[in-house]
């Protein structure tokens, strides 16, 4: 059953734009291939898991259309539609997909977040899926040979799995101290079956 966006689903998916702005601000640092190392993918995990698949995507969509509109957004100031024509592209669009995979799985079946498949949501869609997308467009972009660029893309994954590690604890935090953040997601609950969704 699909419903229309209220003023409080475009508030959310203003402020996790934002987020994920902000985590740039920090800067980052290239390595292989000119692919910069970048705390905004936790924002990316984050709006997958609070907001869900299609919001958490928007959000992320947003801040990319701002970002080829010109606004310096991505970490160290990039901006433009440059960024999508360089070795970064298939990154930046897999933080869509991973948004997706991410609300998916933490939300599976309309449950309540718990801290198992929130973990592996941010593994699965946090990391591989955007993976997924990043590496054959660096390699495309690079013209390296794509295991080369895959074998050399493995010094994100430490950083990657801290985040999601960090996110995943954010979450559940947020479950338990702020649980109407996350309520539109879940379905109408008896006590019983939020019992069951606790353990699930």
């Amino acid at each position: 059953m699909t419903r229309t966006l209220d003023a409080t689903d475009l508030a959310r998916v203003a402020v996790f734009a934002a987020l994920i702005a902000v985590l740039g601000l920090p800067g980052s640092f290239p390595v292989f291939g000119g692919v910069p190392i970048t705390a905004q993918t936790l924002g990316v995990m984050l709006a997958g898991a609070v907001l869900g698949p299609w919001l958490g995507a928007l959000s992320v969509t947003v801040l990319l259309a701002l970002v080829a509109a010109g606004l310096p957004l991505l970490a160290g100031g990039r901006g433009g539609f440059g960024v999508f024509l360089g070795p970064t592209a298939g990154y930046a669009v897999g933080w869509i997909l991973g948004a997706v995979v991410i609300g998916l799985i933490v939300h599976a079946g309309g449950r309540r977040p718990v801290v198992w498949r929130t973990a592996l949501a941010m593994i699965v869609g946090g990391v591989i899926a955007i993976y997924a997308l990043g590496i054959p467009v660096q390699s495309l972009v690079t013209r390296l040979p794509l295991g080369e660029t895959a074998l050399s893309s493995l010094v994100f994954v430490p950083g990657d799995l801290v985040k999601a590690a960090v996110a995943t604890l954010v979450v559940t935090t947020l479950v338990r101290a702020y649980p109407r953040g996350f309520r539109r997601m879940w379905r109408v609950a008896t006590p019983e079956r939020d019992r069951v969704g606790v353990a699930a």
